[in-house]
């Protein structure tokens, strides 16, 4: 059985960084596409960025250029988040999907994480 966990989550000032990590379980994530979604508090979850097998990234949440990158190494996936806003808050997930492309429609990841809480508060 696949399984993707997040870790990195917590309580960040404005402006502070977080990083977080995705890992697979049951199969290996080098063979898939990761998405990082949030989903922020009473609102819907969003695609934020993702990375393809061969790294390749695509910026889908225009508000977190320059801000947070994607990257992938030896089995997990990162998510460098560098000048946290409080508008960042909300439950961060990461999703694999194959064929190993990126898209923004989340019916198409197969596996999911049970999702990391990102809080940006003072």
């Amino acid at each position: 059985q696949v399984q993707l966990v997040e870790s990195g989550g917590g309580l960040v000032q404005p402006g502070g960084s977080m990083r977080l990590s995705c890992v697979m379980t049951g199969d290996a994530l080098d063979y898939y596409a990761i998405g990082w979604f949030r989903q922020a508090p009473g609102q819907g979850r969003e695609v934020v960025l993702c990375i393809t097998r061969g790294s390749e990234v695509t910026h889908y949440e225009d508000s977190v250029k320059d801000r947070f990158t994607i990257s992938r190494d030896s089995g997990t996936a990162y998510l460098q988040m560098n000048s946290l806003k409080p508008e960042d808050t909300g439950i961060y997930y990461c999703a694999a999907r194959r064929p190993y492309l990126c898209t923004d429609d989340q019916s198409l990841y197969r596996h999911w994480g049970p999702g990391t809480q990102v809080t940006v508060s003072s």
